[in-house]
C-alpha cells in the first residue's frame, strides 16, 4: 500500500540537505490500472523496477502499490516495446524531523515540460492526515493530493501520448 501526499513546488528546498539522490527514467506501459518500469541510478548502482499501481482511494491518499526488481534486459526490452522516450527524474531525499522523508522531483529538467514535485510517504492515512508541514509549509503551499491531472501517469500521457 502507497500512502503518500504530493505538492507541487518551485525548486529544491532550502536550507536542508538531501541524503540520497537518484537519476531515473520511466515509463508506462498501461496507465488504467498504471503498469510502469522506472530505472533507478545512484552512486550505490542501478536498479530496475516493474511497478503495478491501483485506483487511489478516496481523497487520493493511498492505493494498492506493487514492486518488483527486473533484470535489465527485461527492463530494455519492455522500454522498447514502450516505444517513447522515457521521463527523466532527478529524485533527492531529505529526512525530516519527525523520521519521515521529503522526496523532491525534478522531472524532464531542460525540457518545456520541466517541472518539480514534492511527496511525503506515510505509514497510515490517519498519519498523512496529521501532518503538517510545519517549516516547509511555505515551500509545499501548493498541495495537489488527489488532483485530477496530478499524477505521473497523466503526465505521461500528456507528453507522450496514452497509447
Amino acid at each position: 500500500m502507497e500512502i503518500e501526499r504530493k505538492w507541487l513546488v518551485k525548486d529544491w528546498p532550502k536550507g536542508l540537505e538531501a541524503v540520497r539522490t537518484l537519476r531515473m527514467r520511466q515509463g508506462y506501459i498501461a496507465l488504467r490500472p498504471t503498469v510502469r518500469i522506472r530505472e533507478e541510478a545512484d552512486e550505490a548502482g542501478v536498479e530496475y523496477i516493474l511497478c503495478f499501481k491501483g485506483k487511489a482511494g478516496p481523497g487520493g491518499l493511498s492505493r494498492t502499490e506493487i514492486e518488483t526488481p527486473v533484470e535489465r534486459g527485461l527492463f530494455l526490452q519492455l522500454e522498447e516495446l514502450i516505444g517513447k522516450p522515457l521521463i527523466h527524474k532527478e529524485q533527492r531525499r531529505y529526512p525530516l524531523a519527525d523520521g519521515l522523508t521529503l522526496e523532491v522531483n525534478r522531472v524532464d529538467a531542460g525540457t518545456e515540460h520541466e517541472f518539480f514535485y514534492a511527496e511525503v510517504e506515510f505509514g497510515s492515512e490517519a498519519q498523512a492526515l496529521a501532518w503538517k508541514p510545519g517549516v516547509l509549509r511555505e515551500y509545499l503551499d501548493r498541495e495537489v493530493t488527489g488532483e485530477k491531472g496530478q499524477s505521473m501517469a497523466d503526465y505521461w500521457a500528456k507528453t507522450r501520448g496514452e497509447g
